[in-house]
């Protein structure tokens, strides 16, 4: 049985621990999307370093729907936040590319440039970037490598989707921020259609290894398999005379 309020304190302290040996008074900065997963991380920052210490940044790409959800997680927590909208920048990156992009390109362009404007606000502000990946995601590689993959430290690496929501409860997090349903807001499908199966499953067979469906099975496998490279680091050439 999983002990969200064990988790939460251990968490909280090692995103402590890290920040004194890695930032000693620097400020966690943190993609604000209004999911659960932004919501959770920026919620244990603030536990940990105090609102003065946590910046949440939004970014748009164009008219983002539900944008007003992250603007409720920072009014909730207190921090300080801006927005970005990045849709010039993605549709002028997109104009400069002399060749016809792939709709996975076309995907993880906003991804890649949304970490790029964290990376930016961050060596502005004395800052560290929080990346907000869950294990139920890079477990089957639903995240864009040097996009959402990136960041300083990862609070919620090794958190189910089924954990993180009950972090999220154990921090006191509204109920429309801990259960609002996954979508990344930008190819207008939810993370679980694209995926083709629920988190509920995927969480139980990480945990468990059971999984009644063998056709899924097989799908979480072969995503698992195919998707390890982006958790590892990138290889290298080690010349030996």
């Amino acid at each position: 049985m999983f002990n969200a309020k064990d988790a939460t304190e251990k968490c909280v302290e090692w995103i402590k621990d890290f920040f004194e040996n890695n930032g000693k008074d620097c400020n966690a900065v943190i993609g604000i999307s209004g999911g659960k997963d932004s919501s959770v991380a920026a919620a244990l920052c603030v536990k940990a370093l105090g609102r003065d210490r946590v910046i949440g940044v939004l970014m748009p790409c164009g008219v983002q729907h539900d944008i007003d959800m992250a603007k409720l997680l920072c009014s909730h927590l207190g921090i300080r936040s801006i927005t970005v909208n990045i849709k010039d920048t993605v549709d002028a990156i997109k104009g400069a590319i002399p060749i016809s992009l792939s709709t996975q390109s076309e995907t993880n362009l906003p991804p890649r440039v949304r970490m790029t404007v964290l990376y930016a606000v961050s060596q502005s502000n004395n800052g560290r970037v929080v990346n907000t990946c869950n294990l139920s995601e890079d477990y089957v590689g639903y995240s864009t490598r040097y996009g959402d993959t990136a960041g300083d430290f990862s609070p919620l690496s090794h958190f189910t989707v089924g954990e993180v929501k009950a972090i999220g409860r154990e921090l006191g997090l509204p109920d429309v921020l801990v259960d609002k349903v996954p979508i990344d807001g930008l190819c207008g499908k939810t993370d679980e259609d694209n995926l083709g199966f629920t988190y509920d499953v995927l969480d139980r067979y990480i945990r468990t290894g059971e999984i009644e469906d063998k056709n899924i099975k097989e799908i979480i496998d072969k995503k698992h398999k195919a998707n390890l490279f982006k958790l590892e680091l990138m290889p290298s050439f080690k010349y030996e005379e």
